[in-house]
């Protein structure tokens, strides 16, 4: 994204910091900011996304928006309200700004469950989810489309990685 935004635009990545804990973790969360000193990198708990009101124009969330509904003891991510997480970047956007989502095409059902067992969320909850903050669905794309993915393959299994049906999203803040 730095490289789009040019010498004037600013980039800020957003990690969890159960993430970023750990020494392994840090050491690549250094050579990440080493490597692009421009961005600015932010940590904060998975449960807690917080930013500055009005401060983006656009915003990014590739192929994790379902974890909002993802709980794991091993990793530490506690319980996460999705509406609290889509409220909190409705304030962070700017009017007129922009936020894209992709995602990893899930099944219709307990939207919970799905993320916990496949890691994929159905691309109707996550319309719903950004609608009711007051977001407007402004344009989606097949782009990233495979007709060939079950949706019932766990993200991760070597027969569909970096191969799953996915959506993208763009919704807009209204001005």
């Amino acid at each position: 994204m730095a490289d789009v935004v040019g010498p004037k635009g600013k980039v800020t990545g957003f990690e969890p910091s159960q993430f970023t804990a750990k020494p392994e973790s840090q050491q690549k969360w250094l050579a990440l900011q080493a490597r692009r000193p421009e961005v600015q990198w932010t940590s904060y708990p998975f449960e807690g996304f917080t930013a500055p009101a009005g401060s983006f124009d656009f915003t990014l969330i590739n192929l994790n928006y379902h974890d909002l509904y993802w709980q794991s003891e091993k990793f530490g991510i506690p319980f996460t309200d999705p509406a609290a997480f889509v409220k909190a970047l409705y304030a962070a956007t700017r009017p007129g700004g922009i936020v894209g989502v992709i995602d990893h095409v899930g099944p219709a059902g307990d939207t919970r469950a799905i993320a916990d067992r496949l890691h994929r969320i159905d691309p109707a909850v996550v319309k719903a989810d950004f609608t009711k903050a007051g977001f407007v669905l402004d344009g989606e794309s097949p782009l990233l489309a495979n007709p060939q993915d079950d949706h019932g393959r766990n993200v991760f299994d070597p027969a569909i990685r970096g191969k799953t049906d996915r959506f993208l999203f763009r919704f807009r803040k209204p001005k």
